[in-house]
């Protein structure tokens, strides 16, 4: 093999890992530039890394779900499936709209409706540093274009944020509520 050829060659592989490690980095450089923007309120910025309409698609039948089950325990079983559905949906679209929005997902994310405590670590500087929900989540990659980081909510219970590859890039676009 000549001197010119073993170059190309590393040079090639070289490439080739590089794009790896950026692409298995990806989801990390995702959650990080979330909790970037978010702490520094650039919230309508957040459309670099969370696919909204996505997570609009992913969000509503879990919440159209727990509605229907709410309406259903209150009013019982004598409504028509149909009644239930539209009224589900009727009630459940702002909330949708205003959850999966930059300034929802930033109450969300800025401890809220996950934060364990909702005061701030106060950092050397003195100041109260704003809680962060991701900080501690259980993370892992569950094929090669869907990453998970797991957090507990308030109550203890697990809140999925699923990370989507398009790509080379990751975003937010799939949310997994409790039960």
């Amino acid at each position: 093999m000549s001197k010119k050829l073993k170059w190309i060659l590393v040079i090639v592989i070289g490439l080739l890992l590089a794009l790896f490690g950026y692409a298995a980095a990806g989801p990390y450089l995702a959650v990080n530039g979330i909790r970037n923007l978010v702490a520094n309120d650039q919230y309508g910025e957040l459309w670099r890394f969370v696919d909204f309409e996505r997570l609009r698609e992913n969000v509503r039948p879990q919440l159209q779900e727990r509605i229907a089950r709410g309406i259903l325990g209150h009013v019982g079983q004598g409504q028509t499936g149909k009644t239930v559905s539209d009224v589900t949906a009727l009630i459940a679209k702002p909330a949708i709209d205003a959850m999966v929005s930059p300034q929802g997902i930033a109450t969300l994310l800025t401890g809220s409706a996950l934060a364990r405590e909702l005061t701030g670590k106060v950092g050397a500087d003195g100041k109260a540093h704003a809680v962060d929900p991701l900080e501690g989540a259980q993370t892992r990659f569950e094929s090669t274009s869907l990453f998970t980081a797991t957090v507990a909510n308030a109550e203890g219970k697990p809140v999925v944020f699923e990370f989507h590859r398009d790509g080379l890039s990751w975003k937010l676009a799939g949310l997994r509520l409790p039960e």
